[in-house]
């Protein structure tokens, strides 16, 4: 305190009863004077107190981050007793069938509720033009899902709908002699892969392929099939080409082995593309939308959520972003943990309810304490 603040406030207590009830309203008028030139505007701009305490803080989010919208990426390889790292892909690894439930226990005693399934063929004379391994009863996918069916009842399970892992050359289609991708026999054969999975018991089917036209023939087929009811078809509606996918492809060994692919999945810079994409999905019959990658793409997770206002979106937080958190973290650029929330929280402020993420054994474990 002032020396004259000490000198009025004595004054102040010695006064008369009178004079100091004058005195306290011209104080009075005098600090709301000063506080109106103080506030630039409206009362309302004074925010500072809305988020002052760390609940506080925490109320202010749309959304906030549940276990329930996480779902966890598996590399299932067709050696039942592999266990392989991956390097580009920190703490990330393939495994075959027989190492899966181990690690998945304690996963789901966390709170762990959805995996999706990337299935990785490894055997020689695994892959061809046509994909051929990719619905086979006896490979890794299907003997996944039938193994988590049968020992994690309430485990919801995703199984990708892609060839590029099962074919010869890496596209993610069937091929015309000139290199470029056939659409209609592409599509004829991932709706039948599609279908292969949900018999198997997948809840969830999600093509990731990007042709023309997919989630249409996979809609009807299921129609056809009599299990539309119960199969949930999520899209890779917006799906953009790139160099984030670098560390999954080392996972997946699902590499091209020529050109790139460029002409089927989204230019960067394609933004109306993506709201034409998610568009058709959703009138095709997608019951999910998704956007992928999910940070660099906040802009089409929003128009997703715009385009669908009533449907659920999600956002696949790619190998690379999560390998490039991982990177600068070591680098001691930032604390790990804490870029790994703000990088999620702006995926679900764009508009996203379901985020893909290699992070989630990490959240299980965040998210509890």
């Amino acid at each position: 305190m002032s020396f004259s603040s000490l000198v009025s406030n004595l004054t102040f207590r010695d006064s008369d009863p009178e004079d100091r009830s004058q005195f306290s309203r011209s104080r009075s008028f005098a600090s709301t004077a000063a506080t109106s030139v103080s506030i630039s505007g409206d009362i309302s701009s004074q925010l500072h107190g809305g988020y002052s305490h760390p609940l506080a803080r925490s109320w202010q989010a749309e959304r906030q981050l549940t276990k329930s919208m996480l779902i966890y990426p598996l590399f299932i390889s067709d050696q039942p007793d592999e266990e392989t790292s991956i390097p580009s892909l920190p703490n990330q690894y393939r495994r075959g069938i027989n190492k899966i439930i181990p690690f998945l226990e304690p996963l789901i005693q966390k709170g762990l509720q959805s995996v999706i399934l990337f299935g990785v063929p490894l055997a020689p004379g695994s892959k061809d033009a046509h994909g051929t391994a990719a619905d086979d009863p006896q490979g890794p996918v299907i003997q996944t899902i039938r193994l988590l069916r049968a020992r994690f009842p309430q485990l919801f399970i995703v199984a990708d709908v892609c060839l590029c892992e099962y074919t010869s050359h890496g596209h993610c289609g069937i091929l015309r002699e000139d290199g470029s991708l056939n659409n209609q026999l592409s599509v004829d054969r991932i709706s039948d892969v599609a279908i292969s999975y949900a018999y198997a018991g997948a809840h969830c089917v999600a093509p990731s392929d990007m042709n023309d036209g997919r989630i249409r023939a996979i809609k009807l087929k299921l129609i056809e099939a009599g299990i539309a009811h119960k199969i949930v078809l999520m899209s890779y509606s917006a799906k953009f080409s790139g160099c984030l996918y670098g560390p999954f492809r080392d996972a997946a060994g699902s590499c091209p082995s020529f050109g790139d692919r460029k002409c089927y999945q989204l230019p960067p810079g394609g933004r109306g593309l993506a709201r034409r994409a998610i568009a058709r999905d959703i009138q095709e019959g997608a019951d999910i939308i998704m956007v992928k990658p999910a940070s660099s793409y906040l802009d089409i997770i929003s128009d997703a959520k715009n385009i669908g206002k009533d449907m659920p979106v999600a956002a696949y937080q790619v190998s690379g972003e999560f390998a490039m958190i991982h990177a600068a973290a070591k680098a001691g650029v930032f604390d790990m943990k804490a870029m790994a929330f703000e990088a999620m929280e702006g995926i679900l402020r764009a508009g996203a309810t379901i985020v893909i993420s290699y992070f989630t054994p990490e959240f299980l474990d965040w998210l509890s304490h």
